[in-house]
């Protein structure tokens, strides 16, 4: 249990260490500069940073370190609570910036810039996290560092099936964000990391479940088993494909695109009783004729 202990302070030491870091540049830079640019490559980087040795725990800890997926999981939820707690109204996922951007919440421009800074951000965390491992501090690193160089893809069904998996499981994942947007954060965060880990586990074994083109592009580019065909079908257009259904189910149309609402009428809230209804133009059309009497008199 003693690498175990490890890789938990090494996960409590990220996302402290990016806390402070996005408090510090709050403080200091722009606002525009923090909220579009260091918001989401610090949220990015921690995400990814923790997703990695969350993953290689999960990979060796079942047979080299005497513990099951309860624990990982445990951990997976957690630190998504952490995520939705510290994150500051950050996405670290391109999916849910093209979601605003759709939903006519950011312009083109400010999207363009967090999807940079996503993408470098998890570039950083696997930058950061392989020098981490080159320390070799447990086990579980010698082993990750002896099998670096011979990982095989996070795929392991067919081209389709994993393009509808991880499109399914970003429907899920989008419908449920949309649904709780509004609520509070100490329903809204837990809500989110219990579908996050619901989907890992039902989704895992079959495409790594990422439901995010830039931590699936960290994650699989460095294996020889990877290809870019897979990563664009499987990790991009697919949960791609699962924000659009998400967001035209839940509003009926996608308001950059078309107005028009496909799916709900657009009917008033309020609903007047025909009884009231008819006494209302009674009235009027009484009110209407004694103005003209008064002046026959």
């Amino acid at each position: 249990m003693a690498g175990l202990n490890v890789s938990i302070a090494f996960l409590l030491s990220i996302v402290a260490i990016c806390e402070a870091a996005r408090r510090v540049s709050k403080r200091l830079l722009p606002l525009g500069v923090y909220h579009g640019l260091v918001r989401e490559l610090v949220s990015s980087l921690q995400m990814c940073a923790c997703y990695l040795e969350l993953r290689m725990l999960m990979e060796f800890g079942p047979w080299g370190g005497g513990f099951g997926p309860d624990v990982t999981l445990t951990l997976l939820f957690l630190l998504y609570v952490a995520h939705g707690v510290s994150f500051d109204g950050a996405s670290a996922n391109p999916t849910v910036s093209l979601q605003e951007f759709l939903l006519m919440d950011s312009s083109l421009g400010a999207t363009a810039v967090k999807l940079l800074a996503q993408f470098a951000g998890v570039e950083a965390a696997g930058i950061l996290t392989a020098h981490y491992w080159s320390w070799e501090l447990t086990d579980f690193h010698l082993i990750q560092n002896l099998m670096a160089q011979d990982c095989s893809s996070s795929l392991h069904t067919s081209l389709p099936h994993g393009t509808f998996v991880e499109g399914l499981g970003s429907f899920f994942f989008h419908l449920v964000g949309l649904k709780f947007q509004h609520s509070h954060p100490l329903y809204r965060v837990p809500v989110l990391a219990g579908t996050v880990t619901a989907l890992v586990y039902t989704a895992g074994p079959l495409t790594g479940a990422f439901f995010n083109p830039s931590l699936a592009s960290t994650a699989t580019s460095s294996c020889s088993g990877s290809l870019l065909r897979e990563y664009i079908q499987v990790y991009c257009l697919g949960p791609l494909a699962g924000m659009l259904a998400a967001l035209l189910l839940y509003q009926g149309h996608i308001p950059r695109l078309f107005q028009r609402n496909l799916l709900y009428s657009q009917r008033s809230k309020f609903h007047t009783p025909k009884g009231k209804a008819a006494s209302g133009l009674r009235r009027e059309a009484a009110a209407s004729q004694a103005p003209e009497q008064s002046d026959g008199c």
